[in-house]
């Protein structure tokens, strides 16, 4: 299975792919291009809504409309992605962090990572938000990435991207409790490939699906760890991944070509775009925020 160009959109930095299964659409952001995008496939529609600031993450929300995280903090959205509510400020220095990687949880919490964006000082956090208000997980951190669930919700999966690592913790959905972090994958870099765990999603069998940033690939992981599955991208700097269309059987791959250099570019020239390709196994429906929690 190769992956294709689906939404030939070369977006700065493609990321948080999400599928909405009520409008048969799938959302991403463009980081950089501060954009929530609209696809949807059956109709070849797409909408662009552009973002007051950098957009690093989202989840649909219970009552229409869509929870985020902005390099500000965490805001409200309505259903054209327009700010009606901040519930929590970023309580990093936003000039030096924003909110990057993120998911609503099996109860209707939302859980997103900063990135830490010189990567020096291990600054970022992932955080739980609900109506406690934000509080953290994880924390020293360079960039919180792949946060993603097991089919029963007890288990956290949570990428550091520029450290290679995939962490596991068991997870309580009644209380957004986290416990026992155990590792789950670590990669080893080489001179010529030095993929890295990005953005992510899991299956029905509990399989983690992981993008590799600048591996050109994506892969996928049993639920012990073991890798099982290796899928070529075209593009350097694949970001995340996600299940969609009427059967959640199709993967989609959102990537980036900010500050690529122009070979790659040549070589990989949908850089940016979002690529798709059919699955045997389908993927699991996206939680709802529900403020109420």
């Amino acid at each position: 299975m190769n992956a294709t160009v689906a939404l030939d959109v070369r977006a700065q930095l493609g990321e948080c792919p999400k599928w909405s299964d009520e409008e048969q659409a799938l959302f991403f952001v463009d980081i950089k291009g501060k954009a929530l995008h609209r696809y949807k496939p059956g109709t070849g529609e797409h909408v662009a809504m552009t973002m007051p600031e950098e957009i690093g993450c989202y989840g649909f929300r219970k009552d229409g409309g869509f929870v985020a995280g902005f390099r500000s903090g965490i805001w409200l959205l309505d259903r054209e992605g327009k700010p009606e509510k901040k519930l929590a400020n970023n309580p990093e220095d936003q000039n030096t962090s924003r909110f990057n990687d993120g998911r609503v949880d099996p109860a209707g919490r939302f859980l997103a990572g900063t990135i830490d964006e010189p990567k020096a000082g291990g600054k970022a956090h992932l955080y739980r938000y609900d109506r406690r208000g934000l509080v953290p997980l994880a924390g020293g951190l360079l960039t919180s990435n792949g946060v993603a669930f097991s089919p029963d919700g007890r288990t956290l999966y949570h990428s550091d991207t520029p450290t290679f690592t995939v962490w596991r913790y068991s997870y309580d959905p009644a209380t957004g409790e986290t416990s026992d972090r155990t590792l789950f994958v670590r990669l080893t870099p080489t001179e010529s490939d030095r993929g890295r765990p990005d953005g992510a999603a899991v299956d029905v069998e509990g399989c983690y699906w992981t993008a590799l940033f600048e591996g050109g690939r994506v892969q996928r992981y049993a639920p012990d760890g073991s890798l099982i599955g290796e899928y070529p991208v075209p593009a350097r700097c694949p970001t995340m991944v996600a299940f969609g269309g009427p059967e959640r059987k199709t993967l989609f791959v959102t990537s980036a070509r900010d500050s690529r250099p122009e070979d790659e570019l040549a070589t990989f020239p949908h850089s940016g775009s979002l690529f798709s390709m059919p699955v045997d196994v389908p993927g699991l429906p996206e939680y709802r925020f529900d403020p109420a929690v």
